[in-house]
């Protein structure tokens, strides 16, 4: 038995028993009492039994429903602002209950309803703008560029992001697991950077600068290095490469990005860079030759022969004689290594075992 058939039965009840009672207080002639009572009854039943879904079970599904789809920031905006225009509208009443009646009974009910419509509105439409700006109201101000060497943060270690760190996304899984010993920081030009890429005609900047505000969104909520936004800037610099690197030198602060030119041209400057992409293959296995593993061969090399399969990393193995394995699994075993500027590169040779 479903809720909504338990809810039409309760109401089927409820209101045959108020119809029997109006009945037995209205006798319609030539109606006699008990064919009233009956008649009103049964208008009642059946009023009950097709009206109380629309009343109970509905409406409670179609609240569930928004409930469901609206996002909790939204949800919690929405409630305090309701208790916020409560609150105004219970204030607003003291010197209306003074009022003669009966518009000290009917204005402060009035006044109630429109505080609270208008406060539920404004908050849950701007839930998003409330929830970025409420950080920057509960904290102590911020310290200027000028001042920035002194940084509250105990660690007392400062690091300037650059946008291309930012879009790239892996700053956000770095962020997470504690190794980042300082304060992410991330000026103002670098922020509108970003949002004018997210507001750009072109899809494919659109789409990254949009992947850089929500990767700044969860970084906020969920970095255990504390990220801060803060209005810095530079004068009489334009380009935000130079920028970011003169703020940097003023700040005593490090720099962090994964575009390799900005990287040389602050390091010649004397500013320290930490270069996501050199973390990721600082952090690459090692696998040292003569080691035998197991290769998917996806791909032909450049010289004749040869296959090209790919670690779980993502680092690219060159096997000799590997061509005709193309899309098998084979032995390989690791002749040498080398290093290039997008990373590791392996050589490998079959196994003895795969050559047969």
């Amino acid at each position: 038995m479903t809720s909504e058939l338990i809810w039409r039965l309760v109401g089927m009840i409820g209101l045959s028993l108020v119809g029997a009672r109006f009945g037995a207080e209205l006798v319609v002639p030539p109606l006699t009492r008990e064919s009233t009572i009956l008649l009103f009854g049964l208008v009642g039943a059946l009023t009950g039994l097709i009206l109380t879904p629309y009343f109970t079970t509905r409406p409670a599904r179609a609240a569930r429903a928004i409930i469901t789809e609206t996002p909790a920031e939204t949800l919690v905006t929405a409630i305090i602002g309701l208790l916020l225009g409560l609150a105004i509208a219970a204030l607003a009443s003291v010197p209306l209950s003074l009022l003669p009646p009966p518009l000290n009974q009917w204005l402060p009910v009035i006044l109630m309803l429109i505080f609270g419509y208008l406060s539920v509105t404004i908050f849950a439409l701007r839930a998003q703008d409330l929830i970025r700006i409420a950080p920057r109201l509960l904290r102590p101000p911020e310290p200027s560029a000028e001042s920035a060497p002194q940084s509250a943060y105990a660690g007392g270690t400062r690091i300037l992001v650059d946008s291309s760190a930012i879009i790239d996304g892996r700053i956000l899984d770095i962020s997470k697991t504690g190794f980042i010993q300082g304060e992410l920081i991330v000026p103002s030009f670098i922020l509108r950077e970003i949002q004018r890429l997210a507001d750009d005609s072109n899809a494919l900047r659109r789409n990254r600068g949009r992947r850089g505000l929500e990767i700044l969104e969860e970084m906020r909520r969920e970095s255990k290095a504390p990220v801060q936004m803060l209005d810095l800037d530079v004068e009489n610099v334009r380009e935000v490469d130079h920028k970011l690197v003169a703020l940097a030198k003023q700040m005593n602060a490090l720099l962090l990005t994964t575009d390799y030119t900005l990287k040389r041209t602050a390091s010649l400057q004397g500013v320290e860079v930490l270069n996501i992409n050199d973390l990721a293959n600082a952090v690459k296995a090692v696998i040292l030759p003569n080691e035998v593993i197991t290769l998917h061969v996806i791909a032909e090399g450049r010289e004749p022969g040869q296959g090209i399969g790919y670690l779980d990393d993502g680092t690219m193995v060159v096997v000799e004689d590997g061509r005709r394995h193309i899309d098998r699994k084979v032995d390989v075993v690791i002749v040498r290594m080398i290093q290039t500027s997008a990373g590791k590169m392996y050589f490998a040779r079959l196994d003895d075992t795969s050559r047969k």
